[in-house]
């Protein structure tokens, strides 16, 4: 079944009790040419794939994140689970060829942001937008063109990086070190320039992460979040209101970019990232610190192109105007369909 994924060049298999197994291909489920699998059957393959202290955790908390690597098929990331008591699993496809930020179609200021010396960047989207990828991608650039320690916290690690310029340590959660707030407490004695966390969960996660890069490291992280004034105030809200205050002042000082991503439907097939940059300016810095004027920030992305800014609606504009995308995709992807419309039409297109 994994091989078939990989043959079709598809992202997540989806195996559960009562059903066939399903592919996700170009962001569509399809169920495979198979029999639907029984609940002994699924139990046998979601344990197959699992080591001992895996069973013993699945066995306990029902259900457990891990990685697995099969030669000559590729890298996955698994997340087994009970339904109606039955066992399932989730397998994503773990892309172990390092791509490069423009080989990906991201933005090139996104490799500027890699190249920042210290200070928080986040990458962030809805689940499958390619966060991963794009992180993975800013990794290599570091690792390809700085002599510096890196250090990765993640759950499961995901791509594996070799040692170029830079000294690469992966740490797992649950192998490695008991959690990111563990790891983060020891991180900074272990001498790092950069520190990726694979995700900022919570607030003793985040307070950690803003205090790695206040002292000098460059922090990269994800977050769930849509866009950048999501985020921002995603971040705040971690945390009470009497430390919100510090909070926005330790964001504004650290906070170097914001990439927000939504893979759509490419032309010909596949997918292409549509990407929205926030780079924090002055402007960006009042925005941030100032809780009534953080709605202002959308705007000052649409117009800070100088600093190779752009929104969701200025990149889905471009991305019809190469014809890489339909403008039906672009709409279904747009923020607001409405005010994506009133765009459209202004940039001289016809739409139903």
């Amino acid at each position: 079944m994994l091989r078939a994924l990989v043959g079709r060049n598809g992202s997540d298999l989806h195996i559960k009790a009562g059903s066939p197994p399903y592919l996700r291909v170009d962001g569509r489920l399809y169920p495979m040419n198979a029999p639907a699998l029984a609940p002994h059957e699924t139990e046998r393959m979601v344990l197959s794939i699992m080591d001992n202290r895996q069973r013993e955790l699945f066995a306990m908390g029902k259900e457990v994140d891990f990685s697995i690597t099969l030669p000559d098929i590729g890298r996955f990331r698994a997340n087994a689970f009970r339904q109606r008591g039955h066992a399932g699993v989730i397998i994503r496809r773990i892309r172990t060829e390092n791509l490069s930020i423009s080989e990906l179609g991201l933005p090139a200021v996104i490799e500027k942001l890699s190249e920042e010396p210290r200070g928080l960047i986040l990458v962030t989207g809805t689940a499958g937008s390619g966060k991963s990828t794009t992180l993975a991608a800013m990794i290599d650039h570091i690792n390809r063109t700085r002599c510096c320690h890196i250090v990765t916290i993640e759950d499961p690690i995901e791509v594996i990086h070799e040692d170029r310029m830079s000294i690469v340590d992966q740490r797992e959660i649950g192998i490695d070190t008991g959690s990111y707030a563990d790891a983060l407490k020891h991180v900074v004695r272990q001498d790092p320039n950069v520190i990726m966390i694979g995700e900022m969960r919570d607030m003793e996660t985040t307070k950690a992460a803003l205090s790695a890069a206040e002292i000098g490291n460059l922090v990269l992280s994800t977050l769930h979040t849509i866009d950048a004034t999501e985020t921002i105030n995603r971040i705040i809200d971690f945390f009470p209101p009497h430390q919100q205050k510090q909070i926005r002042i330790m964001l504004a000082s650290t906070l170097k970019g914001i990439i927000s991503q939504r893979l759509v439907p490419r032309i010909g097939g596949g997918r292409i990232p549509a990407v929205e940059v926030m780079v924090t300016t002055s402007t960006i810095k009042e925005y941030i610190l100032n809780e009534h004027e953080t709605s202002k920030i959308h705007e000052a992305i649409e117009q800070g192109e100088y600093y190779g800014m752009q929104s969701f609606d200025q990149c889905l504009l471009r991305l019809i105007e190469e014809k890489k995308i339909t403008l039906d995709d672009a709409i279904a992807v747009s923020s607001n369909s409405h005010d994506f419309k009133l765009k459209i039409k202004k940039a001289g297109y016809l739409i139903a």
